[in-house]
């Protein structure tokens, strides 16, 4: 059976109201309480998050079709239905939403929408809108707002920022995610990018094959395709995330020359095994898609429940590298709570202790890394 008949089949299997043109059902995405109680069978925890929980929710209907209803621990739904461990928010995560905060402020010139922590390269939020809200999302005050994205007047302020910086050479397209916005729109962001001459890598982060993939239509695919390189960076957790549906719409990027690399969050209780992550990277790779980042669930508000010690994400790597190919290992990063980055191996772990890992990031600075407790 070919790829293309497999995904035919799998869609005859959907319930009737499944809708195949993305942006109905991103309008129509179930984002209450009262809605989500009729498809799926809370338990006490989950209600009990839906109701007091102060960030955004909300699911496609194609990713509550993939979701199992009456399996709690089922890791699609950990993912993106809230528990009450949600409400417990820890000093350190209070902590790191200032600094978010005052980074902006330390640069008056900035755009609001750019994020400039390192010299050659930026990264775009151009919404705040997402199909589907991760509850680990290192965004989440961001997403959490009324849903927001880029206008043209905005994007030009960005552009004027670009022009002014020509160490810049790599963009990056985030929110939110950037492919909830128009054809047209991106269309409109990337014929501009395109025309800045010290601008040669255009990175998208996206969840969208994995939430909502009737978004990867043949016309997104002939917008991207006209602006290559392309680089699509997906976020994928679990291997039960790939189905046929996630196959196709990655096939049909691949064929129209698009480069797929994936970025994946070390989450409790979801993918902290190293068979799990085993399994993962090597459906990736099947899938022409490379994997580049191993996360450490970033240190923001409600997700201390999410959050592995330091020493997992350590180990899971040097399981996997005597496991399977080097070439579907990625890099296991750490945030900072300065919002820094490291990339973790043996020379930039210069201690630890049993609440903290002293880290160095990628200008040798020397960070404390909060421990989570077990």
């Amino acid at each position: 059976m070919s790829l293309e008949t497999s995904y035919k089949a799998s869609l005859q299997k959907v319930h009737q109201s499944f809708s195949l043109n993305w942006f109905i059902q991103l309008k129509n995405r179930i984002s209450d309480y009262h809605k989500l109680i009729r498809e799926i069978n809370l338990t006490i925890e989950e209600q009990r998050g839906l109701l007091h929980t102060k960030f955004k929710f909300a699911v496609t209907n194609y990713l509550l079709s993939i979701i199992d209803k009456n399996d709690p621990n089922c890791p699609i739904r950990k993912q993106f239905i809230p528990t009450i461990n949600e409400i417990k928010i820890l000093p350190e995560e209070l902590t790191t939403q200032k600094i978010q905060s005052d980074n902006k402020k330390n640069n008056p010139f900035l755009p609001p929408e750019v994020i400039h922590f390192y010299p050659d390269r930026i990264t775009i939020l151009l919404t705040n809108r997402c199909a589907a809200y991760c509850r680990f999302c290192s965004f989440k005050n961001f997403v959490g707002k009324e849903e927001y994205e880029i206008t043209n007047n905005e994007f030009q302020f960005v552009l004027r920022y670009l022009k002014q910086h020509q160490e810049i050479n790599h963009v990056i397209l985030s929110g939110g995610d950037p492919l909830t916005l128009s054809d047209e729109k991106l269309e409109y962001i990337l014929k501009h990018l395109r025309q800045i001459s010290h601008i040669f890598v255009i990175r998208i982060e996206t969840r969208i094959p994995i939430v909502l993939p009737q978004r990867i239509t043949s016309k997104l695919c002939n917008i991207l395709k006209k602006y290559q390189p392309i680089y699509l960076n997906i976020m994928v957790n679990h291997p039960k995330e790939l189905n046929s549906y996630t196959e196709y719409v990655c096939h049909q990027l691949c064929e129209n020359g698009i480069v797929l690399s994936s970025n994946t969050v070390l989450l409790k209780g979801i993918n902290d095994k190293v068979q799990i992550l085993t399994e993962l990277f090597n459906k990736l790779l099947r899938l022409r898609i490379r994997p580049y980042q191993l996360l450490q669930c970033d240190i923001v508000e409600g997700t201390s429940h999410f959050r592995t010690p330091f020493s997992v994400g350590v180990k899971i790597i040097r399981q996997l590298r005597s496991q399977i190919s080097w070439f579907a290992i990625p890099n296991l990063v750490v945030h900072t709570t300065e919002m820094s980055k490291s990339i973790v191996e043996p020379s930039t772990i210069i201690s630890k202790t049993r609440n903290s890992v002293i880290i160095k990031d990628f200008n040798d600075n020397i960070f404390v890394y909060p421990e989570i407790k077990l």
